[in-house]
């Protein structure tokens, strides 16, 4: 178990947060805050990533496509694959993602469980 606190959350980009939600070896779950407007820049890694937008939205380029994503929308994307999203002018948007395995990358922002 581990509960929101001071510290937990980590300011990557500009407008952009995220808190470790919970992690083992196998995966890691993250939460994100995005500011309305915000981009989060061009990258790849060797993880699966799924995800969910809970708010906001915006245009997710996954490759080569690009899609308008919103509330409710989920998503996959194989490791090595290039992706970016440009959050939405007017909405905050919160996402939840799933990394397979673990983000080692991202283990020092995560806080010891409860």
């Amino acid at each position: 178990m581990w509960r929101d606190k001071p510290g937990a959350w980590h300011e990557i980009f500009p407008g952009v947060r995220r808190r470790i939600l919970a992690h083992s070896p196998k995966g890691m779950m993250v939460l994100y805050k995005i500011d309305p407007g915000s981009v989060f820049p061009r990258h790849n890694h060797t993880h699966a990533q799924f995800g969910i937008f809970l708010e906001g939205g915006g245009d997710f380029k996954v490759g080569d496509g690009v899609w308008k994503i919103s509330k409710g929308d989920s998503y996959f994307i194989p490791p090595g694959l290039y992706h970016e999203l440009k959050t939405d002018s007017k909405l905050q948007s919160v996402v939840i993602d799933f990394f397979t395995p673990a983000r080692e990358d991202y283990l020092n922002e995560a806080l010891p469980p409860d």
